[in-house]
């Protein structure tokens, strides 16, 4: 079964395509990631799965429901963790949690059982009655993942879910998501720029300039760049250039004085390579492709982390929200 159904999804913002015939479907339990740089196209389309904004074409459902036309069923069986905290930093984290679980209709004695559980979940429980202002960062985002689980939602989305946080922090805060996914059996639906967050997930969606550009598993993604990657530098790189083309038949460019090539299963080539090559080698390199590579590979760029201008996203959200 489908928890997230998206039928080529389309997003205007006036004259501005922010997201372009976008389709795909996220099996329940399943950690679903969005890969891509800031304005991608990312946070639109969570915001159109959460009902938060309207479609300008195509469709969307969420466990079942039509996010234009069954919108209150979709807020009710999902949980939003956004980028920027919407915490009430004079409340202590106890008062928001029963707020948010007031306002979802959660019975008071399941609401004060479940907020327990899950706050002993994050190691929160010991400073239920602080207020969130005296938080460290990564427990402000471990309470609003808490308070985005309170109500049992089917799927948990999370956009950014690390945005500005300390790499040691960011481990924290995915060994807690994971536990939380095995606890809760949700689905979780996750953005991010960071490529190793995007290694947690079971696959990803490679998206940029508003269009998906390939979904995989992170492993397969990683297989199609191609193979292991090497890097050699040697005392002749341009006649280096010249054997690896003539007697391995391996196309190579040069970049900051190394020889670059790819070929399957880099570990056990290089025995044979290193024992044949004819020109001295001054060293050495092979690594696995990692997700950077992909997303080079499929847009021909690194990703970018470019600033993006809030205020006019915005009043671009504000203007067009119902069109």
């Amino acid at each position: 079964m489908n928890s997230i159904q998206v039928n080529r999804l389309g997003k205007k913002f006036g004259d501005t395509e922010a997201v372009k015939d976008v389709s795909f479907n996220v099996p329940e339990g399943e950690i679903f990631g969005f890969l891509g740089p800031n304005g991608a196209g990312k946070t639109t389309i969570i915001n159109v799965l959460c009902t938060l904004m309207s479609p300008s074409s195509g469709s969307a459902s969420v466990n079942g429901y039509d996010v234009v036309n069954q919108r209150n069923e979709v807020r009710r069986s999902v949980g939003l963790v956004f980028q920027e905290s919407t915490l009430d930093e004079y409340l202590s984290a106890e008062q928001n949690l029963l707020f948010h679980a007031y306002a979802y209709g959660v019975p008071r004695d399941v609401r004060l059982q479940r907020m327990k559980e899950l706050l002993n979940l994050v190691d929160l429980w010991d400073r239920r009655k602080g207020k969130t202002r005296t938080y460290s960062g990564g427990m402000k985002r471990r309470l609003e993942i808490v308070r985005g689980l309170i109500h049992h939602p089917r799927v948990l989305f999370l956009d950014e879910p690390t945005l500005g946080l300390d790499p040691q922090t960011r481990r924290y805060i995915w060994d807690y998501v994971k536990d939380i996914r095995k606890n809760e059996n949700l689905t979780i639906f996750l953005t991010t720029h960071y490529m190793d967050e995007a290694e947690h997930c079971d696959r990803i969606a490679v998206i940029d300039n508003g269009r998906i550009v390939a979904i995989d598993t992170p492993e397969r993604l990683k297989d199609d760049v191609g193979g292991d990657l090497v890097a050699i530098k040697s005392s002749d790189n341009e006649n280096a250039v010249k054997e690896l083309a003539e007697s391995w038949s391996l196309e190579t460019k040069v970049q900051d004085d190394l020889v670059i090539f790819s070929v399957p299963r880099g570990d056990e080539f290089l025995p044979e390579f290193v024992r044949k090559f004819k020109g001295q080698l001054l060293s050495i390199n092979v690594r696995r492709p990692t997700l950077e590579d992909v997303f080079l590979k499929l847009t021909g760029r690194d990703i970018r982390d470019e600033e993006v201008d809030e205020v006019t996203q915005l009043k671009q959200s504000f203007k067009y929200r119902h069109r």
